[in-house]
């Protein structure tokens, strides 16, 4: 990000409302991709509650593990939610529109929910370690009154700053130019609109993705790393086997989810580029949570199980 010279006075105008471009620059494609964000937002909200409902009502998923899952599949849905729909409205309407206050509430709730998705993925992983590393405590370490207080943590320690976030970027001056070239409200694209020096929020902002996204994925990392030492230790092929495929799929979206967040907001200012933000920003926000309920299924015996009954009452 670069920064601008504070304008004078007289050149700055207070703005009401932006235009979300999406993607107005295809105005030939704009109908296609509104059939085909509608169907991948049709299949996120059945696939992720399906999940959801099996993990709840199902007996035999009803171990920490698939508690997790189950406020996962849910987190999914509110995180597409904030900004998927409104993305649709502007493909079927073309009024790009959005005021500053929905702009500052879909960029709030955005970040809340890709920031409880971060810390709920590293406490899943905690409970891998658990499970694997450390059998015979596990139900003891991971009883249901830590399990809640993990989740509540997860889906609450980061509310307070995140509005204090979403306040000062938007208590910034803007001038100029209302279009925000992206499809929805996010950090990067408004930044690139405020007036003035923005080195304060910018370091706000790498400060927290640290925070977020940084100490949890190395976290992840570490916990890994012993569970994959002691997997190696296992006497048998069928038990190695058995062990990992308890962490495969865990570890395919925590590479996935990590891995597109971590390009977007951590790599150089200087490799910005606005179209590779939009594209990165579809992947962590629309596919993987389109494909997390296939990741976590197909490769779990207990899901697959679970599915069949469900469907076949």
């Amino acid at each position: 990000m670069h920064h601008q010279e504070k304008p004078p006075e007289d050149n700055l105008t207070e703005l009401m409302e932006f235009v979300l471009l999406g993607v107005a620059d295809m105005p030939h494609l704009q109908g296609f991709l509104f059939g085909l964000f509608l169907i991948i937002y049709i299949i996120i909200l059945m696939s992720n509650g399906t999940i959801f409902l099996i993990t709840k009502m199902d007996p035999a998923l009803q171990s920490p593990m698939y508690f997790f899952l189950s406020n996962f599949s849910f987190l999914e849905i509110c995180y597409v939610s904030a900004t998927l729909p409104k993305m649709l409205m502007n493909l079927g309407t073309q009024r790009r529109g959005i005021s500053l206050v929905a702009c500052a509430t879909q960029m709030c709730f955005a970040l809340m929910f890709g920031g409880t998705e971060c810390l709920l993925l590293a406490v899943m992983a905690y409970d891998r370690y658990v499970a694997i590393c450390n059998p015979l405590h596990y139900p003891v370490v991971m009883n249901h009154r830590v399990c809640m207080q993990l989740v509540t943590g997860c889906w609450t320690i980061g509310i307070p700053v995140l509005i204090e976030l979403t306040y000062q970027i938007f208590s910034l001056p803007f001038c100029g130019s209302n279009q925000i070239n992206h499809f929805f409200c996010d950090i990067l694209p408004i930044l690139r609109l405020a007036c003035g020096d923005t080195f304060l929020n910018e370091m706000l902002v790498y400060t927290l993705v640290v925070l977020f996204v940084m100490v949890p994925f190395l976290f992840i990392l570490g916990s890994y790393s012993e569970i994959i030492s002691i997997i190696l230790k296992l006497p048998s092929a069928t038990s190695r086997a058995k062990a990992f495929s308890t962490c495969s799929s865990h570890l395919m979206v925590v590479v996935l989810f990590f891995g597109s967040a971590i390009i977007t907001y951590l790599r150089p200012n200087t490799r910005h580029s606005e179209r590779t933000d939009k594209v990165l920003s579809l992947f962590y926000t629309i596919l993987i949570p389109m494909f997390n309920p296939v990741i976590y299924s197909l490769r779990n015996k207990d899901v697959i199980m679970a599915l069949r009954k469900f469907l076949c009452k």
